[in-house]
């Protein structure tokens, strides 16, 4: 319950936060705003930013210099969200149960809604308190989001397995899908862990254990999303199911079955936890471990 307090709390700041800095004046087309707002603030799980903050806390710093990087990074995934949508990606038509952006707002102001907010991430960080770290956090966001995280994963995911051949081995698949995975989604959890590490100026030591929890988690959270699109709920996961075969993708459960894909999970999610060791027993340490392990039994 405790844990649950706290991770509400954080929650609440960042809606509150991310609300502020989405309320553009009367310069910002209103349309753009719309979507912009549709969007960002649709609902969601606030998970990146919220590992942000509580591993900022977790290393000994405080939330107020972590919160512009929360809310950037949170940008980034909205953005990354509508694009994917896009019927030249994933072509999804629901978004945590409501029409994607651009089934809402068209397919032009949805790719410009996107567009704006990923340059607002590099905005917000821009306005981090310590000058000294707008340069490192923006370096983090700029390597996960770009052709080495985030966008190159996203590449490889689109392309899937044209980039092997008919014959190829079962190891040469898996190293490509475990690539696909830590890039796709988890170069920016990995951020968010490395961001709120920055933020509290922790040591190389603790730098070294969030980005070790981050690889790992980030892993076991898309583990737990391929499964999800084989076996989860569309009204509770607000939107389409069963799209990763539809499309022929590389997955883990079409790779390793279900039951070892949950094996594979269980074994990052533990390898997360146990990279926490270096930290002293908090509020905020209790709520990242509940986050790790609530990724093997979530249902959206």
């Amino acid at each position: 319950m405790e844990s649950s307090h706290y991770l509400e709390t954080l929650r609440a700041v960042i809606n509150a936060q991310l609300d502020r800095l989405s309320d553009y004046p009367a310069a910002v087309p209103p349309r753009l705003k719309e979507a912009v707002r549709y969007s960002l603030l649709l609902g969601g799980k606030r998970l990146r930013p919220i590992l942000t903050l509580a591993s900022a806390e977790m290393a000994g710093g405080n939330r107020a210099e972590a919160i512009p990087a929360a809310c950037a990074l949170e940008m980034i995934h909205t953005y990354s969200l509508i694009h994917d949508d896009l019927p030249a990606m994933d072509n999804d038509d629901l978004r945590r149960g409501k029409p994607t952006c651009h089934v809402r707002f068209g397919e032009a102001t949805a790719i410009l809604a996107g567009d704006a907010l990923l340059t607002e991430a590099f905005a917000a960080v821009a306005r981090t308190t310590d000058a000294s770290l707008r340069a490192p956090m923006t370096a983090v966001l700029a390597e996960a989001a770009g052709v080495f995280g985030m966008i190159g994963g996203q590449t490889d995911d689109v392309i899937g397995e044209k980039n092997l051949s008919g014959g190829s081995a079962f190891e040469d698949r898996l190293t490509l899908l475990r690539s696909i995975h830590r890039r796709k989604t988890g170069a920016l959890i990995t951020a968010a862990f490395r961001l709120g590490g920055l933020a509290a100026s922790a040591g190389e030591e603790q730098l070294l254990a969030l980005e070790t929890c981050g690889e790992a988690f980030g892993l076991a959270f898309q583990i737990t999303d391929d499964l999800l699109d084989v076996t989860g709920n569309e009204k509770l996961l607000g939107k389409r199911v069963g799209k990763d075969a539809a499309l022929g993708k590389l997955t883990f459960p079409g790779l390793l079955g279900i039951d070892e894909s949950r094996a594979e999970a269980a074994r990052q999610v533990e390898a997360g936890r146990r990279a926490l060791d270096v930290f002293a027993d908090s509020p905020a340490k209790s709520a990242v471990v509940e986050i790790l392990e609530s990724t093997l039994t979530r249902k959206k």
